[in-house]
């Protein structure tokens, strides 16, 4: 249950300027990478669900949907095992996501890294594993410290 009267966090991007911005910088060189940027999208957003991550959640799905991807496949994203509306590749990349996000309980094995592999070239799995781990990474900063997306509707008032 979330209660109103919680402690502010501090904005981390305020308190260390010149670092957060190094490090968004880096984030941004993933849009040279020869992955698809839907892809990545994809792979964020569900790194972002894993987490609980509420404002990366809504940042990449933005980014998705501005990139033409189509809701159904995001509101299927939760079950995408199941769903039959991603591609063999896409979920290869999605268990290899899941698996550097929950390494400890379900870590990347070598099954997962052959049926990777089987799509991806070594460069590409790199490039999946940097944006994984940078999304881990920006997932446990904005979660931590309670950033939350802009509301378009307050769906607290009912």
């Amino acid at each position: 249950m979330i209660t109103k009267n919680r402690a502010a966090r501090p904005d981390y991007f305020a308190a260390k300027p010149d670092l957060i911005g190094r490090l968004r910088a880096i984030t941004r060189e993933r849009e040279s990478f020869a992955l698809d940027p839907k892809l990545r999208a994809l792979v964020e957003i569900r790194i972002s669900q894993l987490n609980g991550c509420a404002y990366c959640t809504d940042l990449h799905s933005q980014e998705a949907r501005a990139m033409g991807e189509r809701q159904q496949r995001l509101d299927t994203l939760p079950v995408w095992r199941e769903s039959p509306f991603f591609a063999p590749n896409e979920k290869a990349a999605l268990a290899w996501a899941e698996g550097m996000t929950l390494i400890a309980s379900a870590p990347t094995g070598d099954a997962a890294y052959g049926v990777l592999r089987d799509f991806f070239s070594e460069n590409e799995v790199v490039e999946l594993s940097l944006c994984a781990a940078l999304a881990n990474f920006w997932n446990r900063m904005a979660a931590t410290f309670r950033k939350m997306p802009a509301a378009v509707v307050n769906c607290s008032d009912g």
